[in-house]
């Protein structure tokens, strides 16, 4: 298992390296110059030069991203552009909220999935399954943008049952909580769809097989059946697609973040980049990019606990 552990750890290390290539590089075609974004508009043409060069941009790419590199490497991520502080500050400030949100979103629609999708393939072919069914090609086809704006028109505004602004307090708090409800409900319920229609899919296949009807043969009861002997063999592809939405999820937080005006990396992101911060927007990648390794990198790791032969290999 440490093994697998450590072989899935190294896999990561180029990724991440091609990752901090492709947004350095992506940084430097916006057409927008950094130094002119510090000197100000009515700024001469010396004070730009002289940011220029304080800032390293005079320099060629390969040494910029060399320095780029270097300065990751001691845990420099930069200053801000705009307000002048470290990135890392901003960054520590806004992660808490993001993963409050993550964990809120996904506390509720992974059972919700899980158990819709078991259910259907249980009951298949009944009007559950189709319920189930419908459910989950609308999560999967309703953008979370719009999932957002209804749910501020109806739950937020019309009704004035939830706030739909901002982050009101930390999540074990009850301001916290009814702030993050509806983020939450936008951002998890467009992952239930997705899980349960491959956890019904998944243990179809599993109902099947040989070690179920032999399980059904001993007298066991189908709870025990479904959950122990259907349920748990099923799980390495479900456990895969989670993997993905999770990471897909990032890039929803982006959305959300900004759809609730909710103080995350996402909204901090979209911030930096429509404000040409390029430090501020370099981090934000880096934090997203390291999440969305973790995520897989996690994913691997219980593919040995799900499955022996993974570990075996």
């Amino acid at each position: 298992m440490l093994r697998h552990a450590v072989q899935r750890l190294m896999l990561a290390v180029p990724v991440m390296f091609g990752v901090l290539l492709v947004g350095f590089l992506l940084m430097q075609v916006v057409p927008t110059d950094p130094a002119i974004v510090r000197a100000g508009p009515n700024a001469s043409a010396e004070v730009i030069a002289q940011i220029r060069t304080d800032l390293g941009l005079d320099e060629p790419l390969y040494v910029q991203f060399a320095l780029y590199l270097w300065r990751l490497a001691q845990g420099d991520l930069g200053v801000s552009i705009i307000n002048n502080v470290p990135v890392a500050h901003e960054l520590a400030s806004t992660i808490g909220p993001t993963l409050e949100l993550m964990f809120a979103s996904l506390i509720w629609s992974i059972p919700l999935g899980i158990a819709m999708g078991t259910v259907g393939a249980y009951l298949r072919g009944s009007l559950i399954d189709r319920i189930v069914m419908a459910f989950s090609v609308a999560g999967v086809s309703v953008p979370v943008f719009f999932l957002g704006l209804v749910l501020i028109w109806f739950v937020g505004f019309q009704w004035q049952w939830l706030p739909f602004t901002g982050r009101e307090g930390p999540l074990w708090t009850w301001q916290g909580l009814r702030a993050v409800i509806l983020p939450a409900i936008t951002l998890g319920g467009v992952f239930v769809g997705p899980v349960a229609r491959m956890t019904r899919t998944a243990v179809l296949d599993v109902l099947g097989a040989d070690h179920v009807r032999t399980a059904r043969a001993k007298g066991l009861s189908e709870r025990l059946v479904v959950t122990r002997h259907a349920l748990r063999n099923a799980m390495v592809p479900v456990v895969t697609l989670i993997g993905l939405q999770i990471g897909f999820l990032l890039g929803g937080a982006v959305v959300t973040e900004t759809v609730f005006s909710w103080p995350g990396v996402g909204r901090l992101a979209v911030g930096a980049i429509l404000s040409s911060d390029f430090p501020m927007a370099q981090g934000t990648i880096i934090v997203l990019s390291m999440g969305f390794i973790l995520v897989n990198l996690t994913v691997d790791l219980l593919y040995g606990v799900l499955d022996p032969r993974v570990r075996a290999s």
